[in-house]
């Protein structure tokens, strides 16, 4: 299961609004507006609530929500390709992870398959250590 930690900012009501806004108020995954049964959230990508970083601030309806959640932890490698609505994310958070910057999320586009090779160089020496 999934390690959730620290509170939420006290700015991070408005960091969420912003992140769902800039998502056009739609689901990144399904696309759905947030209508009854899809209400939209933001899904903490790291697990770091107090993380408001742009990357890790995911709007996704109640149900991608509780999918993603389920299903995906940023800490452990990944060895399917990425959805390409989560690909800039994803590439956000190894430039965090790996190379100890926080980008902009054009930064992330514009570098995304050598951010996204770090997944691959880390899970390699795993393989060869």
């Amino acid at each position: 299961m999934r390690n959730f930690r620290n509170d939420y900012n006290d700015d991070g009501k408005e960091k969420r609004r912003e992140a769902r806004e800039r998502a056009g108020n739609r689901c990144l995954r399904c696309d759905s507006p947030s209508v009854p049964g899809r209400i939209l959230t933001t899904h903490h990508f790291d697990g770091d609530k107090a993380n408001d970083a742009w990357w890790n601030l995911l709007a996704l309806c109640q149900v991608c929500h509780l999918k993603v959640q389920a299903k995906v932890d940023p800490d452990i490698p990944f060895f399917l390709e990425h959805s390409q609505w989560a690909k800039p994310f994803v590439a956000g958070f190894y430039a965090w992870k790996y190379e100890g910057r926080m980008i902009t999320r054009e930064e992330a586009e514009s570098r995304l398959d050598e951010l996204l090779a770090h997944e691959f160089r880390e899970t390699d020496k795993g393989i060869t250590s």
